[in-house]
């Protein structure tokens, strides 16, 4: 091939792997985005608990929350009545905006990192190779690498937020790590057979919105908590592509929600329920665990969820102990073998010889 062709085709190639690139790290700080801003605002927290029974098709008010503002002065004046004063209030001022300043590029300096791990462990996702702690640390800048453990906590949870995968530890020896689906979905969360990004996270959510609001929810309260989450009905997600098409075609028709019409509705509208695949594949408690890890609470926190989740788990426990024990037990009637030919030089009524604990006693 001409050397010219050989360059061009080089370039191209470096182009291309740029792009990609430069797509992957636009997801990976979308995903950092979405997840901080669940992690430092109590998103699915406002969903109120509504009571067994109590269906609505009207959309519920939002709730007022009153945000609290500090106000730092700058460029104080010094009158010469209270020179001394009010020149150290001055002097603290500025003090205090240099420390904030200081303290906000930190942050960002700190949030660059995780958006560089995140991208680093979408790409290792994507291309199923394993994930070890070295490799993980060499994509951490010198300077932050003492504050590696808090950026690959607020990476994973960035992971388990977005797309419902945890990253766990598999090997404490190796230092080497995997990603677990929260539910068993076919493909690993993935709708497309080895492509793509999971999109378990979503499906989680749904079910947790579906379950905070007393195992009911319209149509639209489900649209009004994604518009939250800035996901938005015709317009297209980087993970979850046209969210109706997701919600209506791939999560509806494999059975995971059930899309019906609110009885005695007029005019009619429409709600979702948990589909018997939700129901088998995960739990109401596994639910309400992934809503409280993103609340920073804890699943009690939710009282009446908290216990309709645990009389779940006992019933669960319950059809696991029947099932185990229909299995286990003896039957009640042992059929009867078939009648074997006479053998010469064996009476026909004597006993034949049984091997000990061919039998159950009865």
């Amino acid at each position: 091939m001409p050397w010219g062709q050989k360059h061009k085709r080089r370039t191209n190639e470096k182009k291309g792997r740029a792009r990609c690139e430069s797509q992957d790290l636009r997801g990976a700080q979308a995903t950092a985005t979405a997840a901080e801003e669940s992690h430092s605002s109590p998103v699915l927290g406002c969903i109120t608990q509504s009571k067994p029974g109590a269906r609505s098709c009207d959309t519920p008010q939002q709730a007022q929350r009153s945000l609290s503002t500090t106000t730092i002065s700058a460029g104080v004046s010094c009158p010469r009545s209270h020179e001394g004063a009010n020149c150290k209030d001055g002097k603290r001022g500025r003090s205090s905006q240099a420390l904030q300043s200081t303290a906000q590029s930190g942050k960002d300096s700190l949030k660059k990192q995780v958006n560089l791990l995140v991208q680093f462990l979408m790409h290792k996702y994507k291309t199923k190779k394993p994930i070890m702690k070295a490799d993980m640390m060499k994509i951490v800048s010198k300077k932050h690498k003492r504050h590696f453990l808090e950026i690959l906590r607020i990476a994973s949870f960035s992971m388990e937020v977005v797309f419902g995968i945890d990253l766990k530890e598999v090997d404490s020896i190796k230092h080497f790590y995997d990603f677990v689906s929260k539910m068993d979905l076919p493909n690993n969360g993935r709708m497309n057979r080895g492509r793509g990004l999971p999109k378990t996270g979503l499906l989680m959510t749904l079910l947790g919105v579906i379950f905070m609001k007393g195992n009911y929810a319209t149509e639209e309260e489900i649209w009004e908590f994604l518009n939250k989450m800035k996901i938005y009905e015709g317009k297209k997600h980087f993970i979850y592509g046209e969210p109706k098409k997701f919600i209506m075609k791939d999560l509806v028709q494999e059975k995971y929600l059930e899309y019906q019409q609110v009885p005695n509705s007029d005019p009619p509208c429409y709600e979702f329920l948990w589909g018997p695949r939700a129901h088998t594949e995960t739990s109401k408690m596994k639910v309400l665990e992934f809503l409280a890890k993103i609340n920073q609470t804890v699943p009690s926190a939710f009282k009446d969820r908290y216990e309709e989740a645990l009389r779940d788990e006992e019933e669960r426990a319950g059809v696991r102990v029947a099932a185990i024990a229909d299995t286990t037990e003896c039957p009640e009637q042992v059929p009867e073998p078939a009648a074997l030919p006479p053998v010469s030089g064996v009476e026909e009524d004597s006993c034949p010889v049984v091997e000990e604990g061919s039998q159950c006693s009865t």
